[in-house]
C-alpha cells in the first residue's frame, strides 16, 4: 500500500520559516517525480516545487528564492523548506509522487501565515 504522509505545517508569522516533510512508504521515492503542490481556499491546486529528470528542480515563480525542495532517498522522504513566508503562501500543501501510469497524493498539511 502506497502512503504519502505530510507533516510540519502550522501557523507562522509573516517572514517566518517552516519545513514540511513528506514520508513515503510502499514506493521507492527516488524513482518517482516527487513534488509539492498547494491549494488555497477558492483556488486551484498549483505546483510549488518538484524534482524533474536528472535531479533538477523547478519552482513556481512566486516561491523562487524562498522555498527549497530536497530529498533523502535513504529515508524515502522529501522536504520543502519555506523561508520568508507571506500571507499569500497560506494553503494546504500536498505531496505528490508520479511515475508513468501512476500518481499518488498525500492528505496534505495546512500552512497558515498570519500575524
Amino acid at each position: 500500500q502506497v502512503q504519502l504522509v505530510e507533516s510540519g505545517g502550522g501557523l507562522v508569522q509573516p517572514g517566518g520559516t517552516l519545513t514540511l516533510s513528506c514520508a513515503t512508504s510502499g514506493i521507492r521515492s527516488s524513482v518517482y517525480t516527487m513534488g509539492w503542490y498547494r491549494q488555497a481556499p477558492g483556488k486551484q491546486r498549483e505546483l510549488v516545487a518538484r524534482f524533474i529528470s536528472g535531479g533538477s528542480t523547478n519552482y513556481a515563480d512566486s516561491v523562487k528564492g524562498r522555498f527549497t525542495i530536497s530529498r533523502d532517498n535513504a529515508k524515502n522522504t522529501v522536504y520543502l523548506q519555506m523561508n520568508s513566508l507571506r500571507p499569500e503562501d497560506t494553503a494546504v500543501y500536498v505531496c505528490n509522487a508520479a511515475i508513468v501510469g501512476k500518481d499518488y497524493w498525500g492528505q496534505g498539511t495546512q500552512v497558515t501565515v498570519s500575524s
